[in-house]
């Protein structure tokens, strides 16, 4: 059966990403935080929501907000990275509150390895930036080893949704840092959106699970 509120988040957030390739300022401006708006609604509606849940729509109402800083002013760059910080940290104790950490060690090098070699390429053009961004990329690296390492402790579908939803999250993460400060490239603000609202949705649709 076809969700429309699946149908509204994939329209609004397709609108965004063929607008960071090619399309209007206004498209972009208008549909990030439209399709975010969106996935909050839909995560709100429903039917029964824990601690858990509503931890899950606060780290996303954060990101919602995070985003429109970006959006307004690049100078305000250090907020949008502290509030995606703590997004983050919002969704790792989401994901932690199920207390099975199996370290399941053939997953554990996975995120380590992303985020090192993402700090190797981009560490000399911090400058100033050094110590926020370390804190960003090493939160998002933990955000996706607890939603994977639940996963294997746990082996059900919430988990296996959580899981696909942070990693996602997480290379959206590095692909946007890698662009911004080391390799700039015409198609970076599309893969990172679509990267990023999929990862957002697979999160939200643990909530349903």
């Amino acid at each position: 059966m076809i969700s429309w509120p699946f149908l509204a988040v994939l329209f609004s957030g397709w609108l965004y990403v063929d607008a960071a390739y090619r399309g209007p300022e206004w498209q972009r401006w208008l549909f990030r935080p439209i399709t975010l708006i969106l996935l909050l609604l839909w995560g709100w509606n429903a039917d029964f929501l824990t601690t858990q849940g509503y931890l899950i729509l606060a780290a996303l109402a954060v990101s919602l907000l995070a985003d429109i800083m970006r959006m307004v002013s690049s100078e305000r760059l250090l907020i949008s990275v502290a509030l995606l910080f703590i997004s983050y940290l919002l969704y790792t104790v989401s994901f932690g509150m199920q207390l099975d950490f199996s370290l399941y060690l053939p997953w554990l090098p996975v995120p380590l390895i992303i985020a090192a070699i993402t700090l190797i390429l981009i560490w000399s053009k911090l400058a100033e930036l050094q110590a926020l961004v370390f804190a960003l990329l090493i939160m998002s690296m933990i955000m996706a080893w607890v939603a994977g390492d639940q996963f294997f402790g746990l082996g059900r579908d919430y988990n296996f949704s959580i899981m696909v939803g942070a990693f996602l999250l997480f290379i959206s993460n590095c692909i946007w840092l890698i662009a911004r400060f080391r390799f700039p490239f015409k198609a970076s603000k599309a893969i990172v959106a679509a990267l990023y609202f999929l990862g957002q949705f697979f999160i939200i649709r643990a909530i349903y699970l």
